[in-house]
């Protein structure tokens, strides 16, 4: 029998933007079969269930200063509850982590129960490998909840209903001890490879690199600084060469990748429609309205390794020039060509170049022209381009959850934190910079390399690099509230463009266009906009508030009133 804490509010699977089937129907799927191969290549299949691993947090880039959304700025107040200070047990985004990395662990735990039956069936290695399976997605799920809700229930076993009510929360560091020793059983039973098949599947890579990745969320800098040497020292991954290329849905099996859920328009799994209409532009039939911050656009160093309120290269009416080049891989930039079209937001630009027409037309990426284009002027590239306006706007975009530059940087920060900052820490660094350039790290005076420096300097350093590399993948947040910087980057306002007649005669007429004046970084790599907003340049969108309290969600409210043993975060 499942437990009260898997069967509370399981309709909310239902409301999920993007379908959760990640198993094509000709496979077939199974509950309770566990004794043939096949019955455990199945049972293997549904722990990859795109739903149990994306939401909520394929939406977590939205909760951070990376992003800002045009509906959030025509009505302010209204970020949305992890940005307007009203998180609660109630809220969709709270409940919706915890259902469905139980809904995964029991799958887990109730595959680790029956695989005993195929002994005999299938040899030992091939077993293990199952079991391997398991024990990586139940400790993907408890590295979740222990970084969100902190003690969680811990379930390891499927308990019926009059157990699961005597279920307390587990203390957090119990609860890591045993999902570092799931890691391991993982690392220990997956294989390095599956060669060309089953690229969905967990490898021993995966396990090491999400091991690390959970280390470093919990500040255990050690295992994570060699879970993450471990997976380098496989010698199977290697950095795409093109950043860009890397993100776009045509590149598929790739050796910087090492744990994707790949999209299909085949299997009928593809990207959110919801993301596909907000991120193309106006121009190309979409909304354009989910759009990079200009705290992000802040955030790029320039060409010379310098921020760009120290730099002497940056100009304030010329953003992306001299930038980091990820800036504009990330970003479109200003009059150039994006999904066919010229982008250009000035009020001054009515008219844009159609590439695939040949001719002018209104420029729908205006808000002179279209009120509802782009509030700030900015839109997202990373992965996107004309391809997402064919197949009826269905995009099989992979959903990334790890990769080789995410693993380099772990190892990089946790040897910093360690203190321990020798020419390993500074390669890696430079490995994941150096791509951006399209050149080899040892290239020194082709790029702004990082050279060894204090440990507050370097965890400047790899912060910022952290940055510029992830934007849009969903991981800022978690930044942010690891590094406890969560409440001051996110208490705040967005900054947006003025109304666009204001912004045509008070900036754009007195060839002040893009930015006025450059924003101010402080010591944290946040942007300071109230010189240019006090100066009448700029005006504020939604309010951002991020509370204490939220470095740690609530427990769901209808788990706790099925369960009495269940007690609430502080501060809820």
């Amino acid at each position: 029998m499942k437990t009260k804490i898997l069967l509370a509010g399981l309709g909310l699977a239902l409301a999920s933007c993007e379908s959760m089937d990640l198993v094509p129907d000709s496979q077939g799927n199974t509950a309770s079969w566990y004794t043939t191969e096949t019955e455990l290549q199945l049972a293997a299949n549904e722990l990859y269930i795109l739903g149990y691993w994306q939401e909520p947090l394929n939406s977590a880039e939205q909760w951070s200063d990376n992003t800002t959304y045009r509906l959030v700025n025509r009505n302010p107040g209204s970020n949305g509850t992890v940005l307007d200070g009203t998180l609660n047990g109630q809220q969709y985004e709270v409940y919706a982590l915890w259902q469905q990395s139980y809904k995964l662990i029991a799958r887990c735990n109730t595959m680790l129960e029956n695989i005993h039956k195929a002994e005999g069936n299938i040899n030992a290695e091939t077993l293990n490998r199952f079991a391997g399976e398991a024990y990586f997605s139940r400790a993907c799920k408890y590295a979740d909840l222990t970084f969100f809700y902190g003690d969680v229930p811990y379930l390891d076993k499927t308990l019926t209903i009059n157990e699961a009510e005597q279920q307390s929360r587990m203390p957090r560091d119990e609860v890591k001890a045993l999902t570092y020793a799931d890691f391991d059983k993982a690392i220990e039973y997956l294989p390095i490879s599956y060669g060309a098949s089953q690229t969905i599947h967990a490898t021993r890579g995966a396990a090491l690199a999400m091991k690390a990745r959970y280390a470093l969320y919990m500040g255990d800098y050690a295992i994570a600084a060699d879970a993450a040497k471990a997976c380098i020292d496989l010698g199977v991954y290697t950095l795409e060469p093109d950043f860009a290329k890397l993100f776009k849905q045509s590149t598929k099996v790739n050796p910087e990748k090492i744990f994707v859920l790949p999209r299909s328009i085949e299997n009928e799994v593809v990207l959110d429609s919801w993301v596909v209409k907000n991120g193309l532009p106006r121009n190309a039939g979409g909304y354009g309205s989910y759009n990079p911050s200009w705290d992000l656009l802040a955030a790029y160093l320039c060409t010379d390794g310098l921020p760009i309120d120290e730099s002497p290269l940056f100009n304030p009416r010329k953003p992306f020039e001299n930038r980091d080049p990820r800036c504009a891989m990330t970003i479109v930039e200003f009059n150039t060509e994006h999904c066919g079209f010229d982008y250009d937001p000035s009020p001054a630009a009515t008219q844009v170049m159609n590439y695939t027409t040949g001719k002018m037309q209104s420029n729908n990426d205006t808000r002179i022209v279209n009120q509802y284009a782009s509030y700030n002027g900015l839109l997202w590239k990373k992965g996107i381009d004309a391809t997402w306006m064919d197949n009826g706007l269905n995009v099989e975009q992979d959903y990334i959850i790890m990769r080789y530059a995410d693993v380099l940087l772990i190892y990089a920060e946790a040897m910093i934190e360690q203190n321990k900052i020798d020419d390993s820490v500074v390669q890696a660094i430079n490995e994941v910079r150096s791509r951006a350039y399209g050149v080899n790290y040892r290239q020194t005076d082709l790029y702004p390399a990082v050279t060894a420096g204090t440990q507050e300097t370097m965890r400047k350093a790899v912060r910022i690099e952290r940055r510029m590399e992830f934007a849009m993948e969903n991981q800022r947040l978690q930044d942010l509230m690891r590094w406890k910087l969560a409440s001051k980057a996110l208490n705040g306002y967005n900054f947006i463009m003025l109304e666009p007649h204001d912004l045509l005669n008070n900036v754009v007429n007195k060839g002040l266009w893009f930015w006025a004046m450059t924003p101010q970084i402080d010591e944290d790599g946040l942007a300071d906009f109230s010189a240019l907003f006090n100066a009448g340049y700029c005006t504020t969108g939604a309010k951002r508030i991020f509370p204490d309290r939220e470095y740690l969600w609530p427990i769901p409210t209808h788990d706790m009133e099925l369960n009495p043993n269940l007690t609430n975060n502080e501060g809820y």
